[in-house]
């Protein structure tokens, strides 16, 4: 064995173990911001009569949990229970669309000590975003005046009322989660105080976590991701806008989070190897792909209205797919001019994550809803 094959066998298990540490710091996070806020968002979603209110909640409930999937797994349980109808459930839906971005968003902050690569970074982690704010521009309205969303769904969902449920373990959570269970359970069992405060020590570590494995994978993509590697991306699984959407949509099934498969994007573009036209397609297949988790949610419930609920998060990126895919110059270009922006006014960054996801959308629910 050469020199130079032992140095790229090195080079890609030490990829691998940075890879894996990402994605223990984007499950850590969410550990955390459960432990921050799981029963405020339930209690939000359950609080609310008004389709924008509820747009709102389903936005910051889900940056509060930190998945789409877990959101409208929730959303599910309580249809199936009776407490929330579909036509409250399905503008959440719309909202945990939105909110699931703050984990891109997050990811690409870790690029923000470098000025080109956070621009690239930024639009490919915004660009989700912004589709998914156009679709709901566009869709919310329509839905309030015709409920076309939950007619398409409750007739899709008639066809499936004798399927059985059953529910298929995500390997990415399985080789995850003992490790953040652990930190999790050993936090909890070093700081004596309040639950948030294990929350704050929990963000903290799985930020420091994250900026630590970005910058290591980050510069050995650059020296692996090259040659071959780089042709098979861009010539094999990015090679035309339907084979890219296929890879989203499949590979998100498969690991049952959208926000792994999103945020492992961001560093890409980042780096240069894809751009942000190369991986929007691949960004609406994994917008679909994360619906499945509530499809055999609802499938487990048995209830024709939570099976409803799950169908009209896929009937809602399916129609904004439609819609948007002919279009996506437009929420590329605006991605692309909103990284820029922010790339020469970086200290900016921070504060419009916290007031997109949480400031904004909390003004909205308590000016409208006066509390809950």
């Amino acid at each position: 064995m050469t020199e130079k094959t032992r140095t790229r066998i090195l080079e890609v298990l030490a990829f691998l173990a940075c890879l894996y540490l990402f994605f223990v710091s984007i499950e850590l996070m969410s550990a955390a911001f459960k432990l921050f806020g799981k029963d405020f968002a339930k209690q939000l979603m359950e609080s609310t009569a008004h389709p924008v209110v509820g747009l709102f909640i389903g936005v910051v409930a889900t940056s509060l949990v930190q998945s789409s999937s877990s959101v409208t797994s929730i959303l599910v349980g309580l249809v199936a229970g009776g407490s929330l109808s579909i036509s409250h459930a399905i503008p959440m839906v719309m909202g945990a669309n939105i909110g699931t971005t703050v984990t891109n968003t997050i990811v690409s902050m870790g690029h923000i000590g470098r000025k080109q690569e956070f621009s690239k970074a930024l639009a490919g982690a915004t660009v989700h975003d912004f589709f998914n704010l156009l679709a709901v521009a566009v869709f919310l309205p329509l839905e309030m005046s015709t409920h076309v969303i939950e007619k398409i769904a409750t007739a899709l969902s008639t066809s499936f009322n004798n399927v059985g449920g059953f529910k298929f373990m995500s390997p990415l959570k399985a080789i995850v989660k003992p490790v953040t269970h652990l930190v999790t359970d050993l936090f909890q069992g070093l700081i004596q105080g309040p639950t948030w405060v294990v929350a704050v020590a929990l963000v903290i570590l799985a930020l420091a976590i994250l900026f630590f494995a970005l910058k290591f994978m980050v510069d050995l993509m650059r020296r692996i991701i090259s040659g071959r590697v780089e042709n098979m991306l861009h010539h094999y699984l990015f090679r035309n806008p339907l084979r890219s959407m296929a890879v989203g949509l499949m590979l998100t099934a498969i690991i049952q989070s959208s926000s792994a498969t999103t945020s492992l994007i961001v560093p890409i573009v980042g780096a240069g190897i894809l751009t942000v036209d190369e991986i929007f397609p691949y960004v609406l297949g994994t917008n679909i792909g994360t619906t499945i988790t509530a499809i055999l949610a609802s499938l487990v419930t048995k209830s024709p209205a939570a099976l409803t609920v799950a169908f009209a998060h896929l009937t809602f990126n399916v129609m904004g797919t439609v819609a948007f895919f002919p279009l996506r110059r437009v929420p590329i270009t605006i991605a692309t001019q909103y990284g820029l922006f922010l790339s020469k006014h970086r200290v900016l960054a921070p504060v419009f994550l916290i007031l997109i996801f949480f400031i904004i959308p909390l003004v909205i629910i308590f000016s409208i809803q006066g509390g809950f």
